[in-house]
């Protein structure tokens, strides 16, 4: 449940407050705003109700929150959509942010190159897998430590935050060093140590929805993270598995305004892996950005044809500044802005 302070609260009744839903074996998770104090209880319901808070110090009402999922959902902050700064750059609100960059770190010329037209078009973020989950055990899996090297590098000659895959927390802390968000991929969605690691490590995390998951598991796969301290996460919609095979997945577009009715985190969307098909990923970028999504993550490389990683479905970097010009006009039909420094 959730105990509202009031807003003339002191820090020693928040506190005793706290204490109190400690004492039963309950969490707390608190977020303090500008004005008013919410005090997150996830524990035994019906322990923390016999507390009889609602008559506390302090405390102005206490609301049972309906969702499995309690810390991502609206009613956790009365209706408040949440905003991240990260590295300078916003996610959610009024802000639009283009997480762009190759499918995975090839070598250090293309990951360089990519950054850099990245960086000039605009775009708020530099993505690019040191890590790749294959469905062949046999596929190229990713440089590993040389590719977050790469990474390291591209994120000093450019000043881009980067955003990178972490597939197994025996590799976290290497990772840590580079990312500036932590990309939870769909296959990992549900790998619930991975996400409690990341909720641990209090760096944003990026989290895509599985193949075949619904709105509901994705909420409660965020739960995991948010419940170890982390809040700033960010869902991703990156296409699910239908009857349809005209195309690699189907992209969800409903799930942007409805995972915004559900939950207060930013939405971002995957046009690339839905896609599979550069000529589709423009119109799906243009109809994500007017639907309301706080963000895209797309691929970019200086030669989509050579890419070793999802080449087909990569744009070229000569086009990603007309790209990102279009992808801008449509944000703003929803009220946003592109967020870069």
């Amino acid at each position: 449940m959730m105990i509202v302070m009031k807003p003339t609260a002191t820090a020693q009744e928040v506190q005793a407050v706290i204490e109190r839903v400690q004492s039963v074996g309950a969490r707390t998770h608190v977020s303090a705003g500008e004005e008013v104090t919410v005090i997150g209880a996830i524990g035994d319901r019906e322990h923390v109700a016999r507390l009889e808070l609602e008559g506390a110090p302090g405390v102005e009402r206490v609301v049972p929150i309906s969702k499995p999922y309690k810390l991502a959902s609206t009613q956790f902050k009365h209706g408040v959509r949440s905003v991240f700064e990260i590295a300078g750059r916003k996610i959610g609100g009024e802000r639009f942010a283009v997480i762009a960059g190759p499918c995975t770190v090839e070598s250090r010329e293309q990951t360089l190159e990519s950054a850099r037209v990245v960086r000039d078009a605009g775009a708020s973020f530099f993505r690019g897998g040191a890590y790749k989950p294959r469905t062949s055990p046999y596929a190229f899996q990713g440089l590993g430590q040389e590719g977050l090297r790469l990474l390291a590098e591209a994120k000093e000659q450019t000043g881009l935050p980067i955003v990178t895959e972490v597939m197994d927390a025996r590799d976290l802390d290497q990772v840590l060093e580079v990312a500036d968000v932590l990309q939870i991929g769909a296959r990992n969605m549900q790998n619930y140590p991975l996400l409690a690691e990341v909720g641990r490590s209090g760096t944003p995390a990026l989290l895509k929805r599985g193949l075949s998951s619904t709105l509901e598991e994705l909420l409660m796969a965020a739960e995991y993270i948010l419940k170890e301290g982390n809040e700033a996460v960010i869902l991703c919609e990156r296409g699910i598995r239908t009857f349809e095979t005209a195309y690699r997945f189907t992209l969800d577009l409903m799930a942007i305004p409805v995972l915004k009715e559900l939950s207060h985190l930013p939405v971002i969307v995957d046009p690339s892996h839905a896609a599979g098909r550069r000529d589709l990923v423009t119109p799906l970028s243009l109809a994500a950005a007017a639907a309301g999504a706080d963000g895209i993550i797309v691929e970019v490389h200086p030669r989509p044809e050579e890419a070793i990683c999802d080449g087909p479905q990569a744009l070229a970097t000569d086009e990603f500044a007309d790209y990102v010009e279009r992808v801008q006009a449509a944000a703003a039909l929803a009220g946003k802005a592109l967020s870069a420094v």
